[in-house]
């Protein structure tokens, strides 16, 4: 089964592969050779996900899907959250952001943060929703050089290492868009 994923982020496209796994075969916004940029204006997850799912199938009239994820800290009233991309400015630079977000945390305690992914289906027509929510703490510092965006100063919970410690088999078994992918799979599998 072929899936257009809605997305022009290879990390994304990486890390959904893996926790898909062989049963669904993602194809890239570049590989159904389509070049666009496609907004986020929202003030939710859900609603930029549903963005870019329903403008990749009214441009192909075919089932795909998108997600949104961001990073949710506690302390900061739900900041960056659906802003997490372009947390410090529109060239969504992963550096700047965990920049801005290690300077407003300062050097408070109270670090608890989760990253929630929403996924957009549009399934033969209709849309579907899954979320995959990872909870965890902010670091004081980065860690770790693999993975991407917050990676470097997330540790989730029941863990000692940032995502950007692990591998990406091991952030796989426990990551928000693993959660989530599990469950747009699932559906998948029934249908």
């Amino acid at each position: 089964m072929k899936l257009i994923f809605a997305t022009n982020n290879q990390h994304k496209v990486d890390e959904m592969q893996a926790a898909i796994g062989d049963k669904v075969e993602l194809v890239t916004l570049k590989q159904a050779g389509i070049d666009i940029d496609i907004p986020e204006p929202h003030d939710t997850l859900e609603a930029n996900a549903t963005e870019k799912s329903r403008t990749i199938h009214r441009l192909t009239g075919e089932s795909c899907f998108s997600e949104d994820t961001g990073l949710e800290v506690e302390a900061l009233h739900g900041e960056p959250g659906v802003h997490s991309a372009r947390y410090a400015g529109e060239d969504k630079a992963f550096d700047k952001n965990i920049d801005k977000l290690l300077g407003k945390l300062g050097n408070t305690t109270h670090r608890k943060a989760r990253f929630r992914t929403v996924i957009s289906l549009i399934w033969k027509g209709q849309e579907w929703f899954f979320e995959g929510i990872c909870e965890g703490v902010i670091t004081h510092e980065r860690r770790g050089a693999a993975g991407f965006g917050y990676d470097p100063v997330f540790i989730p919970d029941g863990h000692n290492r940032t995502f950007a410690e692990m591998s990406l088999e091991e952030k796989k078994a426990i990551s928000h868009r693993s959660k989530a992918a599990g469950k747009l799979v699932l559906f998948l599998q029934n249908q």
